[in-house]
């Protein structure tokens, strides 16, 4: 099941990044006492009571702005509106009940989406609980008083947001169908991909930038096995409107990649691969997702030769360097090249998604790794590794046991990380590592 989707919405400057970086547990969003600083969605992955959801930040909405930045944020806020799973309707006590919070409770009604509406800056319940009150005249529901500043009133609020989860969130079946989601910014031509696969014209096809406005479910089979493609938004690049207004639809793409099990992160190979692919690569590398990266037309790509590939997947890996693992391939959607190909990348990414390691083999393995290249040391004491075994799947997430913690550096997690994926690839997939201590009486050690 993907994860619920809480999108905190309101007007211009009532503390929706405030109260985003107080769940989110750090600084995220830019906070200024300036209506429009939030000019693009920001997620982040919050726990609560046993929840797991992720949460946005918005723009700030403003129903009948003709300005530019702003008539843009109140799209961008709608896309969350329609997105969400349930909707945080953020106000202000120190403004009052105003015209434009009306406004926006009514597009909220609209949405038929469940709504909880949060009073911010209540510094002191007991003195100001009569202005709360006034809040109800929004026909919205029962106010929550919080302070965002001072994260008072949170965990009340959470708890009515969590309330809705069971209701609002259907859990999907595992039918074992695979789920590929097929990301990228506008224009890359995901939608083309698709409806090659398809052999139909199934997707709206545009040279207009973001023309896919939602993640839609596309089912395809290929010699006989069923896959389900999801088609996602296209993410804009900077407009060249005053202020760099930034993208709209990241939001899509984290719930098209929660639901999937598979992502291929599309490529213009004639534009080349930019900041852009790497922050939407990011997004999947950071859910432990498998990852192919398609280079699409390639047909177009100018004065080709033999070492043309080569250098440009040496291009891409420079810098998409946390993605080592990613299979790169060359395809083009309009003439069909290499689509073959892309099939059985995606099969052998999924094996290798699900792919278990007896425990036993693990440790043989950490062994010969320990013996080649000694564990660090620090100020005498050196760090002992006593036990590593598999315990999930979708990525493969493994447990090392060692005798302290803190003595595990990045950098040798990263070797032995190297060394089991020397002995089974692992391509397409990210790894998963958690370090645990144990006592030194109850240990196999590693290493001695």
């Amino acid at each position: 099941m993907s994860k619920p989707i809480v999108a905190i919405v309101g007007r211009p400057n009532v503390g929706k990044s405030t109260l985003f970086n107080a769940l989110a547990g750090k600084n995220i969003s830019i906070i200024k006492d300036t209506p429009g600083v939030t000019r693009d969605r920001i997620y982040a992955d919050v726990d609560w009571s046993g929840y797991h959801f992720t949460v946005i930040d918005t723009g700030g909405i403003e129903p009948e702005s003709s300005d530019v930045i702003l008539k843009q944020m109140r799209e961008q806020a709608q896309i969350a509106i329609e997105t969400a799973d349930v909707i945080v309707f953020m106000t202000d006590l120190r403004g009052g009940v105003q015209d434009a919070d009306g406004k926006v409770a009514d597009m909220l009604r609209k949405s038929g989406k469940p709504v909880v509406l949060c009073v911010n800056a209540v510094d002191n319940f007991v003195k100001q609980a009569p202005y709360v009150y006034e809040f109800y005249e929004l026909g919205i529901g029962d106010p929550v008083p919080v302070s965002a500043a001072n994260r008072q009133g949170i965990g009340d609020l959470l708890d009515q947001v969590t309330a809705y989860f069971e209701e609002a969130v259907e859990e999907e079946e595992d039918d074992g169908i695979p789920k590929i989601a097929i990301v990228g910014k506008p224009n890359v031509g995901k939608s083309s991909l698709i409806n090659k696969l398809t052999g139909e014209g199934r997707l709206i096809v545009s040279d207009i930038a973001g023309t896919t406005r939602d993640a839609v479910d596309t089912p395809v089979t290929f010699r006989g096995k069923e896959y389900v493609f999801i088609d996602t938004a296209g993410l804009r690049r900077k407009s060249k409107v005053k202020e760099d207004l930034e993208r709209f639809t990241v939001i899509r793409t984290v719930a098209a990649v929660d639901r999937a099990d598979v992502v291929v992160v599309v490529i213009d190979a004639v534009e080349g691969i930019s900041e852009q692919d790497a922050k939407i690569a990011g997004i999947a590398h950071e859910r432990g997702k498998g990852i192919v990266i398609a280079v699409n037309k390639w047909d177009a790509y100018p004065d080709k030769d033999s070492n043309s590939t080569r250098e440009y997947e040496k291009d891409v890996r420079r810098i998409l360097s946390y993605l080592s693992y990613a299979e790169i391939i060359f395809i083009s959607a309009e003439t069909g090249q290499r689509l073959h190909k892309l099939f059985a990348t995606i099969d052998m990414v999924l094996e290798n998604q699900n792919r278990r390691i007896a425990t036993g083999v693990l440790n043989e393995i950490m062994t010969e790794a320990v013996a080649l290249q000694s564990p660090p040391t620090d100020k005498g004491r050196r760090l002992k590794l006593y036990y590593i075994t598999q315990v999930a799947v979708s990525p493969p997430t493994f447990v090392i046991f060692v005798n302290d913690k803190e003595l595990m550096h990045f950098s040798y997690l990263r070797y032995i990380e190297n060394q089991i994926r020397e002995s089974f690839a692992f391509k397409g997939t990210a790894l998963k590592f958690f370090v645990r201590e144990r006592s030194e009486r109850d240990r196999t050690t590693i290493g001695k």
